[in-house]
This record gives C-alpha cells, structure tokens and sequence, in this order.
C-alpha cells in the first residue's frame, strides 16, 4: 500500500509481493531481524536493489541480499545492528570500497549498508529515506528509496562490466508521467546530461509512453543539448577504471 509519497508521485502503481513466497526462510528470518532491530532502535532507512525493483516494476530477483540506504551519520549504528544480527564483514572475503558501503554477510545471505552513491557525487539524505512509499515488508512497513533517487543513483552504473541503464529505462516506463522531473533534475545538477541521454534512448524505444511525459522537460532537453559547452569529460563518474578506449579527460591511463 503507497502512502505518503512526495508529490507529483502520489499516486505511483505500487506492486505487492507475498515475500514469505518470495525468500527462503532462513533468509527472510535474518531480513526481518535487521528491520526489527533497525526499528526498535528508532533507526531511519529505506529499501532499495531488489526490494525497490519489485515495488516498482513488480518484477522480483531473489539477490540474496538486502539494500540499506542510511544517512552518513547513521552507519556506525547500523553496523552494530548488522552485527547484533550475526552478520559479518564480508572484506576480507570480498573486499569492497569502504567509503560508501558496508557489507555484512551471514551463511551466503549479504546486507548492503549505503549511504552515498558510489563515485562519491552525493550522499543519502533523510529524502532518500522519508519520501518513497511504504511497502508490508513480513508483517512491519518499510519505506524503499524513492523512484526519482533510485533513477539518480543508477544512471552513473555504466560500467564495462556492469550496467545499470535497463533498471532505469524500465522505472522511467513504469513511472515516468508519474514522476517529479523537476526534482530529479535538480539532484541531477550539471551532470543532467546524464539523465537526458537515457531519456533520448527511452524515446527511441518507446516513443508512444515518451509521448506521455511533460513536454517542457524535452524541449529543455534540446536547449540543453544545443547549449553545451564542451569541456572536461566525465568517464571517471562511471568508472574510475580505464575503460573508455581513445584520448579522455579525466580518467587514468
């Protein structure tokens, strides 16, 4: 059931999922464990990955892990949730950039503790955590991310192994006329360009639901387009990693 959502996003199709169907038991016990303890500890948070994907797009793939998203200030207790919960940090099996994430694991089941978008554009802040819509998550109800910042933090996951760009063309079908564009683009800032070339790419694929999106945000898709400055390149926000073959600005031979 959608409650509370920012507006224009009121009224957002919210797909339910029977999750004792959904997750294997063991699984789902330890799942439930860290909203249980998360919440008797007033701690704020939202869903995102998997969770966020099958509210949206009604659509679940069982992962084996769960999302977290957290403000920066909140990490350290919700380390120590993760830990009351049995689960450990996975580092030393599978290291991981530590300036973002926190990775807990128990028995094959991961727990993803995020509290900034990975190439270190911008961190959650309580919005990521009080504006998207509440789901029945094993009895209690948890918020999962909002659609317009699950859009942002996936737009810089285009990577030469790995791409996030499906997720977002499906959420801007499922969505779009429903989303508030002029918040996304204000998170967006100067790299909005970014979000303008997944758009351009979503009307090529499905012109007649593009149609259906406000008018005013491709006409200043065009402007934009037309009044951009070349300037220093931006691969880096993609991936530190030397992946883009050819002279580039900004990113380490």
């Amino acid at each position: 059931m959608l409650t509370e959502t920012r507006n224009p996003a009121a009224d957002l199709v919210i797909f339910p999922t029977c999750w004792d169907d959904a997750i294997p038991r063991a699984q789902r016990e330890i799942y439930e464990q860290v909203v249980s303890e998360s919440h008797a500890r007033g701690l704020q948070f939202a869903l995102g990955g998997a969770f966020a994907a099958a509210a949206y797009l009604g659509r679940w793939q069982d992962t084996g892990g769960m999302d977290l998203f957290a403000v920066p200030e909140d990490r350290g207790e919700f380390v120590e949730v993760l830990t009351v919960c049995g689960l450990r940090d996975d580092f030393d099996h599978a290291p991981y950039d530590r300036r973002w994430i926190y990775r807990g694991r128990s028995d094959g089941v991961v727990v993803d503790l995020t509290w900034a978008i990975a190439n270190g554009r911008a961190t959650v802040d309580r919005e990521w955590l009080g504006a998207g819509p509440q789901i029945e998550f094993c009895g209690p109800t948890v918020r999962i991310v909002p659609p317009e910042e699950l859009i942002w933090s996936k737009l810089y996951v285009l990577q030469r192994d790995r791409c996030e760009w499906p997720d977002v063309l499906n959420l801007i079908n499922a969505a779009g006329p429903r989303l508030d564009w002029q918040h996304l683009l204000k998170r967006m800032g100067e790299d909005a360009p970014l979000l303008y070339g997944a758009l351009s790419i979503f009307r090529w694929l499905c012109p007649e639901r593009a149609r259906q999106l406000p008018q005013w945000l491709w006409a200043g898709m065009a402007r934009s387009l037309r009044n951009e400055e070349t300037g220093p390149g931006h691969a880096e926000l993609l991936d530190a990693r030397p992946w883009l073959v050819g002279p580039v600005s900004g990113i380490a031979a």
